[in-house]
C-alpha cells in the first residue's frame, strides 16, 4: 500500500469490558460523579438569536451541518410554530470554554431563525396562517411581528466542567450526540462522524467527495439542484467512500468493527500535518483520474451480466481504488493498456463469480479478510497486464 511520509495510523483497541462490581462499589462510583453530565438551562428571545450567532461566542460548526438542509417550507413551519406559540424541543449547546458554545443539536432551527430575521426567505406552505404566505419578516403585520419577537427558544447547555480532560470531553460529546440522535431519523455512521470529529482531514474528505470524476462514477448528480434529492449525497455515503480509500490502506489495523476503524482513522488523520493532508489529496485525485481514464462512468459497477441494479458497489470500489493506487508508478503502462484492463476486469469477475467467487463479490461481506482478498484479486489482475 502507498504510504505518505508522516502518515501514521495505529488502532488502539481499548474495548470496555463488562465489569463485575458490588452494589456498594457501584454506589461509590456514582457518588464520585463518574460519567455524569453537568448541565444548565437557558432561554433566548428569538429576536436576539441573530446577534448571538453573529458574535464569536457561538460556534455553528459547518461540519455539524447535515446535507439534509431545511427547505423554505420547513423553515416557514418553524416560524408558524412561533406565531402559534407551539412548544418546541430545546437546542443543545456544549460549552467548550467559558461562555463559548458549540451547537450540538438545533443548528437547523437556529439558522432558520437567523435567515428569517435577515429577510432571506418568504414564508410558504403555512397550514394555519395561510394569509402570511409570501411575506418576509419585515413584511409581517406589526402585531404579528411583535408576537414573534416575544417568543423564546430554550436550551440545555453541557457545561465545561463536565469533562476533566479533552479526551473525556470528546467521549461525553459523543455519548450525548448519539443519544440526541437516537430518535427520529437516524444518522448514518458518516453523518455522526462528520459531526463529532471535525478537522482538516474531515474537510478534505468533504472536499474530495465533490471531485467531478468521483461523482460521475458514483452516479451522484453534478447539478446542484438535483443533489439534495440524491440519497447517497444526503447520507454522506460519498464522503465515507473517500475516507474508506485512505483508511483501507492500513488494513493491518482493521482489528475492530468497520465503523470503529473508520472513526479512529479520521480522528488520527485530523492531526496529520497540512503537508501530509496535501499529499493525501494528490494521491486520491491521481488514483481517481486513472480509474476514470481506464473504466469510465461504470468503474464501480459489477459486470453487466452480474448486476441486479446499476448502482456502484463497494465490492468493486474498495479493492479497485486500492489496487490502482498501488500501481501509480506504472501509470503510462496502465493507460496504454486501458482497453485490455477494462475488458479483463469484466470477464475475469464474471468468471470468478461463475466458479467460486460469489462470496468474494457479495456485498453482504465487508470484514478485513474479505477486503484483503478483493484487493489481492485486483492486484493480481493488474499485475498480469504490467508484466506483459
Amino acid at each position: 500500500m502507498v504510504r505518505i511520509e508522516g502518515e501514521v495510523f495505529k488502532l488502539n483497541k481499548n474495548s470496555k469490558e463488562n465489569l463485575t462490581m458490588s452494589d456498594s462499589e457501584i454506589n461509590e462510583k456514582y457518588k464520585r460523579g463518574e460519567i455524569r453530565i453537568i448541565t444548565e438551562q437557558a432561554r433566548y428571545p428569538i429576536k436576539n438569536i441573530k446577534s448571538m450567532i453573529e458574535s464569536n461566542d457561538y460556534k455553528l460548526n459547518p461540519e455539524y451541518q447535515r446535507r439534509k438542509r431545511w427547505d423554505n417550507v420547513r423553515k416557514s413551519k418553524l416560524i408558524e410554530s412561533f406565531i402559534m406559540n407551539v412548544p418546541l424541543p430545546p437546542i443543545f449547546l456544549y460549552e467548550y470554554e467559558y461562555s463559548k458554545y458549540e451547537v450540538m443539536d438545533g443548528l437547523q432551527r437556529l439558522t432558520s431563525i437567523v435567515d428569517f430575521y435577515s429577510n432571506e426567505f418568504s414564508l410558504e406552505g403555512l397550514e394555519y396562517w395561510t394569509e402570511l404566505n409570501g411575506k418576509k419578516y419585515s413584511e409581517l403585520p406589526s402585531e404579528v411581528r411583535k408576537g414573534v419577537d416575544r417568543r423564546y427558544i430554550s436550551s440545555i447547555i453541557l457545561l465545561e466542567e463536565t469533562a476533566k480532560t479533552p479526551e473525556e470531553a470528546e467521549e461525553l460529546k459523543q455519548i450525548v450526540f448519539e443519544r440526541l440522535n437516537s430518535g427520529g431519523e437516524k444518522l448514518t455512521s458518516q453523518e455522526t462522524r462528520n459531526a463529532l470529529y471535525p478537522g482538516k482531514f474531515n474537510k478534505l474528505c468533504i472536499k474530495l467527495s465533490e471531485y467531478k470524476n468521483f461523482k460521475l462514477m458514483l452516479k451522484i448528480p453534478i447539478d446542484e439542484n438535483e443533489l439534495l434529492l440524491n440519497n447517497s449525497y444526503k447520507k454522506m455515503v460519498d464522503v465515507e467512500l473517500v475516507l474508506r480509500f485512505f483508511a483501507y490502506r492500513f488494513l493491518e489495523e482493521f482489528k475492530t468493527t468497520k465503523e470503529k476503524f473508520l472513526d479512529e482513522y479520521l480522528k488520527q488523520a485530523n492531526n496529520f500535518s497540512m503537508e501530509v493532508v496535501n499529499q493525501l489529496e494528490i494521491l486520491f485525485i491521481k488514483t481517481i483520474d486513472i480509474v476514470w481514464e481506464i473504466f469510465g462512468k461504470d468503474a464501480f459497477l459489477l459486470p453487466k451480466n452480474e448486476r441486479t441494479n446499476k448502482k456502484p458497489t463497494t465490492v468493486i470500489y474498495d479493492p479497485l481504488m486500492q489496487s490502482i493506487s498501488n500501481f501509480l508508478e506504472y501509470e503510462d503502462k496502465l493507460l496504454e493498456n486501458k482497453l485490455l484492463i477494462k475488458n479483463l476486469k469484466s470477464a475475469d469477475i464474471h468468471k470468478a463469480i461463475a466458479s467460486n467467487g460469489k462470496l468474494l463479490f457479495d456485498g453482504k461481506y465487508d470484514h478485513k479478510a474479505i477486503v484483503e482478498q478483493r484487493v489481492e484479486y485486483f492486484n493480481s489482475l493488474i499485475e498480469t497486464i504490467i508484466k506483459k
